[in-house]
C-alpha cells in the first residue's frame, strides 16, 4: 500500500487527492474501498489515534511519515472489525520496511503488539475519552468543540462530532426533464444493481430524491450517462426551493461551481428563461458545463464573475443566488481533514467575502427580485450575522424566511439559507 501524505502547503482537500493518485491505479474495487476507507478514517480520527501513540511512546514526536504508519495500524485495530489484529501488525511492519524504516519496523511491531495485548482495556479507555476529554475522543479541535458546546451544550456537540466521523450517505435528484416519472429511473436502477430507497423532506417533492444504499460505479451507469440524476446531499436542494425560480425567469447563480443548484434551478425553470452561471475560474465553470451538458440543459450560460455584470450593466435578474464560499463546517463528514485546516480567524475573514457578495449583488436585482443567501456552515458569524449587517446596510431589502439545517436534528448536511426581498420603487 502507498502511504499518502498531505503536504502542509497542499491547496486541495484528502478526497481530492485520493481521487487523483488512485485515478490510474490498477487495484480491485474491494481494495481501493478498503484504501479510502484508511485514508478517510485516519483524517477523521487522527487526534484520537495520535492520543493512542502518545501513550505508548510517553508522548515523544514521531516523524510524519512514522506517525502515519503508526495511524495506519492502530486504525485498523481498533475502528475496522474485518481485519484481524495480527494481520493489521504484520501489514503495517511490511510496508514499514518497505518504506525504509527497516530500523523503526521493531519500535512499530512493540507499540502495537502493545495494543493487542490491552485491546479490551483500550477499548474502554476509548469510550471513556469520550466523556472526560470529548475533542480528543470524538477528534475535533479544541477551539471547534468549545465553539460548539457553548451553543448547543455537550450532548448535542457530540452527536455532531458522531455525525462528522460517519461516512456520508450518496444522495441522488432525479432529472425530471428526462423522465416522465421517477419509476422509470427505478427500473433501470434494478437493472444496473442500483439499491436505493426513496427519502423525502419538507423542501423537498416526492420520488426527487433518493438515498442510494449501494451501487456499481456511477460513471459507469447508463442513467447516469444519460444524465437521468445527480448527485446531491438533500441539504443543497433547500436553497432552490425558497429560491423559487420560475420558468422564462432570468436568475444569477453568483458561486455556480460544480452545478448542483444551479442544474437544479434550471430543472425548475423547465428549461426555459435563463440562468447566468458564474464562478471564479474556468476550471471550476467547466464542471458545471460538463454537469448540464449530461443533463440536457441548454438554458444556463456560464461566464467568469464577474464578468456579465460589468458587459451587460443594463442586466437585472428576477432572483439571484449567492452559495457563498465559507467555512464548510456543516459539511466535515464529507471533508474529510478540514477540521484540521480551518482556524479561527478564517471565519471572520470568510464573512467579509460574503458580505462583499451581497454587497455586489444587490444592485442588480429588479425591484421585488428576490435574492437568496445559502451556505454550507453552522457558525453565526457567517450566517445570521451577516445577513443582519446586510440588512442593516440596505434597507430596499426585506428578510422573507431564514431557515438552518443542522445534522443531529434534520439528518442531513448542515446549511443556512435566507431568502430577502427587494422592496418594489
Amino acid at each position: 500500500m502507498r502511504v499518502l501524505q498531505l503536504r502542509e502547503t497542499e491547496p486541495d482537500f484528502v478526497e481530492n487527492i485520493f481521487e487523483r493518485e488512485l485515478a490510474e491505479a490498477r487495484i480491485s474495487p474491494v481494495d481501493r474501498a478498503l484504501c479510502q476507507e484508511l485514508v478517510y478514517g485516519i483524517a477523521r480520527w487522527q487526534e484520537t489515534l495520535d492520543w493512542l501513540i502518545a501513550r505508548k511512546t510517553e508522548g515523544r514526536e514521531q516523524k510524519i511519515n512514522l506517525l502515519i504508519l503508526l495511524r495506519i495500524g492502530l486504525y485498523q485495530m481498533f475502528w475496522l472489525d474485518r481485519i484481524p489484529n495480527h494481520a493489521a501488525v504484520h501489514e503495517t511492519v511490511e510496508i514499514a520496511k518497505k518504506m525504509g524504516f527497516v530500523s523503526q519496523a521493531g519500535f512499530i511491531n512493540a507499540v502495537l503488539r502493545g495494543y493487542t495485548r490491552d485491546r479490551e482495556e483500550t477499548e474502554k479507555l476509548l469510550e471513556q475519552i469520550k466523556r472526560t476529554e470529548p475533542p480528543i475522543g470524538y477528534s475535533h479541535p479544541l477551539w471547534i468543540y468549545q465553539r460548539w458546546q457553548a451553543r448547543w451544550g455537550a450532548e448535542k456537540t457530540a452527536a455532531l462530532m458522531e455525525w462528522n466521523n460517519t461516512p456520508p450517505k450518496t444522495f441522488a435528484r432525479v432529472n425530471t426533464l428526462k423522465l416522465g416519472t421517477a419509476k422509470e429511473l427505478m427500473n433501470m436502477w434494478d437493472i444496473e444493481g442500483v439499491k436505493y430507497i426513496a427519502r423525502k423532506f419538507d423542501w423537498t417533492d416526492d420520488d426527487l430524491v433518493f438515498e442510494l444504499e449501494s451501487h456499481p460505479p456511477l460513471a459507469k451507469l447508463k442513467s447516469f450517462q444519460k444524465g437521468l440524476f445527480y448527485i446531491q446531499d438533500p441539504s443543497t436542494l433547500l436553497a432552490v426551493k425558497i429560491l423559487d425560480p420560475k420558468p422564462r425567469e432570468t436568475i444569477l447563480d453568483l458561486c455556480s461551481a460544480p452545478g448542483g443548484k444551479t442544474t437544479f434551478i434550471a430543472q425548475l425553470m423547465q428549461n426555459r428563461g435563463k440562468v447566468f452561471a458564474q464562478d471564479i475560474d474556468w476550471e471550476r465553470l467547466d464542471l458545471v458545463k460538463e454537469n448540464s451538458l449530461r443533463l440536457g440543459l441548454t438554458c444556463i450560460e456560464t461566464s467568469i464573475a464577474p464578468e456579465h455584470l460589468i458587459e451587460k450593466p443594463s442586466l437585472r435578474f428576477d432572483r439571484i443566488l449567492i452559495d457563498a464560499p465559507c467555512s464548510n463546517t456543516g459539511v466535515m463528514r464529507r471533508r474529510v481533514d478540514l477540521r484540521w485546516r480551518i482556524q479561527p480567524d478564517e471565519i471572520q475573514r470568510l464573512r467579509e467575502t460574503q458580505l462583499n457578495l451581497l454587497r455586489r449583488a444587490a444592485p442588480r436585482l429588479k425591484p421585488g427580485g428576490i435574492l437568496v443567501y445559502s451556505t454550507c456552515s453552522l457558525e453565526p458569524e457567517e450566517n445570521q450575522e451577516v445577513i443582519k449587517a446586510f440588512l442593516a446596510e440596505h434597507p430596499q431589502f426585506t428578510l422573507e424566511s431564514e431557515r438552518e439545517l443542522v445534522p443531529f436534528v434534520d439528518q442531513v448536511d448542515g446549511a443556512y439559507v435566507a431568502a430577502m426581498k427587494s422592496i418594489a420603487s
